[in-house]
């Protein structure tokens, strides 16, 4: 299928449509999203994009379709796995809860512009030079090995090398001044930390879309499906990172599952690459007469390799007692921080969340328990959290 002008301007309006809602209906004003308020517009934000991928699959064809669900399934996996990072980067500046909404639609809209100019550059790359298929085959199955290699998934060492740089280049204040970028301290205008939080979720972004946009061109290379497919895996971002808040540290396999989707896609444009092979050096230069994976086996293998996944992580009893015992120590941290939410009501539900995760921790087995490097920590954390909150209380 022809994507006519008409169309891609079409869709560019809905998308900039969806982000101006999202801004001027969600995010104007500063608040905290309810579990419902998330669940919702996730699933609305979902289901858009699955209609979107059927009327693909209905004018497109079905190679078109399964191409456009393949990619945003990649996508929106890999955009999931973007969320800890973002995470720790908020838990780093300390940013005040109401105030992360703006941080994150920041996040989106500038994701989106870098994985555009991405997605545009690699078409340029790949339609000048087919070799191109290696390289990127090449960079997938070295991030697939990056990945593998880590063993902090919880990215306890939030200050990176884009956080240091930011903290360097930007003389901000102390405090936050709600979501403003500049307040006026002593009558002269300074920046706020809410600057250095926007520097550091684009930096990451465009670190993210070195391993995304190789990794949808490995799916397919019609222009239109990959700007679609990785804009619609990015619209709900913000509201599954209130409705995954907790759940994230449970994903305990998550990691190996983007690797081997991701080595599988390497594969995938290598031999590709191997089938469209011009390199002299290469067979004298010929084809490779070489198995070319399908869209409908990719398809398959991406949503298997998910779902194998989400249930070992669910089902483990190591990742429950992580995801507990790390739960614990956030809520633990943000009660003891004062300065996480000036909202009364969510400071109490922080604090009953924590003694929910408590008692869980008390019927946690002992070995799974002491699994955890910071346990003894935590545990003298929530004991803090009690105290204060006795304080607060006049209990």
């Amino acid at each position: 299928m022809n994507v006519s002008p008409l169309i891609w301007g079409i869709t560019i309006v809905v998308i900039l449509g969806l982000l101006a809602f999202d801004y001027f209906f969600h995010i104007r004003k500063a608040h905290i999203p309810t579990l419902k308020e998330a669940a919702v517009w996730s699933s609305i934000y979902v289901g858009l994009a699955v209609v979107f991928g059927i009327v693909v699959l209905a004018f497109g064809g079905a190679t078109m379709g399964g191409e456009y669900f393949a990619g945003y399934i990649t996508e929106k996996a890999l955009s999931v796995d973007n969320l800890f990072v973002f995470l720790v980067i908020m838990a780093s500046f300390k940013v005040p809860r109401e105030d992360q909404q703006k941080v994150l639609l920041f996040g989106i809209v500038f994701a989106l512009i870098a994985r555009t100019a991405f997605i545009f550059a690699g078409a340029a790359l790949i339609n000048t030079w087919s070799w191109m298929f290696y390289i990127f085959g090449i960079i997938l199955l070295i991030t697939a090995g990056n990945l593998l290699k880590e063993e902090d998934s919880e990215g306890d060492d939030a200050d990176n090398f884009i956080i240091r740089t930011a903290k360097r280049l930007f003389n901000t204040s102390e405090k936050y001044d709600g979501d403003k970028l500049t307040t006026v301290i002593d009558g002269k205008k300074v920046l706020t930390p809410m600057l250095l939080v926007m520097v550091a979720i684009g930096g990451t972004d465009l670190l993210f879309a070195l391993d995304s946009i190789p990794a949808i061109f490995g799916l397919t290379q019609n222009v239109y499906i990959v700007f679609t497919a990785t804009a619609f895996s990015l619209m709900g971002l913000r509201q599954l990172y209130f409705l995954l808040d907790g759940l994230l540290d449970r994903l305990i396999y998550l990691s190996y599952g983007l690797a081997a989707i991701l080595a599988f896609i390497g594969v995938k444009l290598v031999l590709h690459a191997l089938h469209e092979n011009n390199l002299p050096f290469i067979n004298g230069g010929e084809h490779v007469p070489v198995f070319e994976i399908s869209t409908s086996l990719s398809l398959t293998v991406i949503i298997g390799v998910l779902a194998i996944t989400i249930v070992a992580s669910l089902v483990s009893k190591s990742g429950k007692a992580q995801t507990v015992l790390n739960n614990a120590r956030r809520h633990s941290e943000n009660y003891l921080e004062l300065d996480y939410t000036a909202d009364a009501g969510e400071r109490e539900r922080v604090y009953q969340q924590l003694m929910v995760e408590e008692n869980a921790i008390q019927n946690l087995e002992v070995k799974y328990r002491d699994k955890h490097k910071d346990s003894e920590e935590i545990l003298e954390q929530v004991a803090k959290a009690h105290a204060l909150h006795e304080k607060m209380t006049g209990r």
